[in-house]
This record gives C-alpha cells, sequence and structure tokens, in this order.
C-alpha cells in the first residue's frame, strides 16, 4: 500500500486527542514529501545529522521531533529548528538544550525520557530519579527549556500484559509529575508511547503521541 494508504488507515485508528509522529529516520526525502502531501506535519528522526540534513531541504512547516539517543555535543545542531526533543534522559542534556536555546534566542519544548522497559540497552531515568531532578532547585534556573510531559518505550515482547502494565506505570507517573511538580503549566500534557507494534495498547493506557514508522513508510534504508 503506498504511504498516503498507510497513514490514513492509521490516522483513522487514533482518537482525537492523540498526536501521530510519523517516524522518518533512515528514510529519504521522497518518502518524507510523499506523507507530508498526504496531509502528515510531525516528523520524528533519530540521528543529529541525518535530521539537520532533511530539514535544510524539505519543507519548513514540517514539525521536527527528536525521538532518538542525544548527545550533548549534537544539540547544536538541531537547536535552531527542533519542535520538541522526547529523548531527555539526563540533568546534563538538559542543561546543555536550555544553553543552545539560550544562544537561538528559544525556549525549547522537550520530554523526560522514563526507563520503563526490561531492557539495559534503552535510556532514560528510573522514577526516583526523575523525582530527584524535578525538585532540584537548578532546575527551575533553566528558563529556555519547557517540560511538556514524558517518553518511554516499553519491552520488545510479545506479552501484551507485560507491555500494558509498563505504559500503565509510565502514566500513573505521569500524573504524579504533572500533581507534584506541574499543577499549574498548561503545557505539561504530552505522554509519548507507543509505536508500530503497540500503539493501540499504549493509547488505551494514556498515551497522547505515538510514534509510528514502519507501519507508514514499509521497510527503512540504512
Amino acid at each position: 500500500m503506498s504511504i498516503k494508504t498507510n497513514l490514513q488507515l492509521i490516522n483513522n485508528t487514533l482518537p482525537e486527542h492523540v498526536k501521530l509522529v510519523a517516524v522518518s529516520k533512515f528514510h529519504n526525502e521522497t518518502a518524507i514529501c510523499e506523507a507530508y502531501d498526504a496531509g502528515q506535519r510531525i516528523f520524528g528522526e533519530s540521528k543529529a545529522q541525518e535530521l539537520q540534513q532533511k530539514a535544510a531541504v524539505l519543507p519548513t512547516a514540517i514539525e521536527w521531533h527528536f525521538i532518538g539517543h542525544l548527545q550533548t555535543n549534537k544539540v547544536k545542531t538541531i537547536a535552531p529548528f527542533i519542535s520538541l526533543i522526547h529523548s531527555i534522559d539526563s540533568y546534563k542534556l538538559l542543561e546543555e538544550v536550555n544553553r543552545q536555546a539560550v544562544k537561538n534566542s528559544r525556549i525549547i519544548p522537550c520530554l523526560l525520557q522514563i526507563h520503563i522497559a526490561e531492557e539495559e540497552t534503552k535510556f532514560g531515568f528510573d522514577f526516583e530519579e526523575c523525582r530527584k531532578m524535578l525538585a532540584s532547585p537548578e532546575v527551575s534556573l533553566l528558563k529556555n527549556i519547557s517540560i511538556y510531559g514524558l517518553m518511554g518505550m516499553a519491552t520488545n515482547t510479545g506479552d501484551e500484559l507485560q507491555i500494558r502494565e509498563e505504559f500503565r506505570r509510565l502514566h500513573h507517573f505521569f500524573m504524579e509529575i504533572k500533581n507534584d511538580f506541574f499543577s499549574t503549566v498548561e503545557t505539561f500534557r504530552e505522554l509519548s508511547m507507543g509505536m508500530s507494534d503497540d500503539y493501540p495498547l499504549a493509547i488505551a493506557e494514556g498515551s497522547t503521541m505515538v510514534r509510528i514508522g514502519s507501519r507508514i513508510f514499509g521497510a527503512r534504508y540504512e
């Protein structure tokens, strides 16, 4: 099926409050333009250099999201234009995003990545680390970042009960953090969880943003 058809099928399954991030990493500009022409505006990339190259030649109306592990020395390459960073996994990274945002006279929206999977290869804060960071006075000094919510990835497993439980725990933590630290912040409302294989489960457990690649673009090139 075409990219346009794939997008239509996916969008028909999404509740109105759930945003679709089309994961375009490793896919070329032609494929992205096909999705763009079909009405998709939010695209997710996981490599800073690849994102920078694509942003330079693709429509300026695209809302670029960074969804992969972000090294501090790469922040400067995406800071001028990035719409949302999903993968803040340390205070050091948050501090660098703030530093680069200042240089670009911007406030950069961010999500805190929370480690919920039973896989050591995935990044993110654990619950207690996240609580401690948000409670620290240093965070309040970062005036050029805005924390919009949380992101997490479930374990890569066929066990739907486990996936649901991991997403459910993240949603509960999201509500706790919102109540404790962001109760008066209207922009803290995004919970990015769910990918091509598990996004219906994520939506059922409270996701507001799903990151879908292969179901839209098919097999990727590398």
